[in-house]
């Protein structure tokens, strides 16, 4: 399993391999193992192998090739809906309708849509996680015809690799661990953290052919925009809320 953690790579190429039934159930029971909240199990995983679907959900996700390529998709969610009807069908009053709930069944998911990803991987599977599940979520929702309860969270595809990419850079653990208390950077902690990813090739290519100064306005200018940004977001709240998750009173 440590073999998997550290060469652990996003795979955008894919196949055209089924993934056989046996192979499925086995990653999905290893997503029912991860951690849950007071064993509540407050997530669902819709899996998606009808291409015709599986095209729409393509949209969603920007037109990624990977979304076409790979034959499963699976759409970790949000749900408190399965839960709620087990309450009051067992003469108890759900009081899940608050933006912590929402919060507490999106960690679950997370944590299943991981041990899912680390069974494929382990089974010689790749994956890649689709971070559009939130962008376009109201669409998602109703392709999937998600009830009120259920909000998508995150979204990965899954299939047999079609490409050997190398290792994707990460920062040093310094960068990201804090011992007992966190300590804010300095100016020079910055500069020593990123060092590295700034010196990269790809990052000289890809300040050439974006005509940036620094990676980081890359981010900030192109990648992750604050216009896009604030779109998004208010049209996620607006989800959850119509989902169901907003009696915040």
């Amino acid at each position: 399993m440590l073999d998997t953690l550290f060469n652990h790579k996003s795979i955008r190429k894919y196949k055209n391999t089924e993934v056989d039934n046996n192979t499925l159930n086995t990653m999905l029971s290893a997503g029912t193992r991860a951690s849950t909240t007071g064993n509540m199990q407050v997530y669902s995983m819709v899996v998606t192998k009808d291409e015709s679907i599986r095209k729409r959900l393509w949209e969603c996700h920007f037109k990624q090739d990977m979304v076409l390529q790979a034959p499963v998709h699976i759409t970790f969610c949000a749900d408190f809906n399965r839960f709620n009807k087990w309450c009051e069908q067992r003469k108890a009053v759900p009081g899940y309708d608050n933006y912590l709930s929402f919060f507490t069944a999106a960690i679950d998911a997370l944590l299943v849509s991981q041990n899912v990803c680390l069974a494929a991987q382990e089974m010689g599977l790749g994956i890649c996680y689709l971070g559009t599940a939130t962008y376009n979520a109201r669409r998602i929702i109703d392709i999937l015809r998600l009830p009120r309860g259920v909000v998508p969270v995150a979204a990965v595809v899954v299939g047999y690799p079609d490409e050997e990419p190398g290792l994707t850079d990460r920062l040093p653990l310094e960068g990201v661990v804090h011992y007992e208390r966190y300590d804010d950077y300095s100016p020079e902690d910055i500069d020593r953290i990123y060092a590295d990813k700034e010196a990269l090739e790809q990052t000289r290519e890809l300040l050439e052919i974006n005509q940036k100064e620094t990676l980081a306005q890359i981010f900030t200018d192109n990648r992750y925009k604050k216009q896009d940004n604030v779109l998004f977001s208010k049209e996620f709240l607006d989800v959850i809320r119509k989902q169901g998750f907003m009696n915040n009173g």
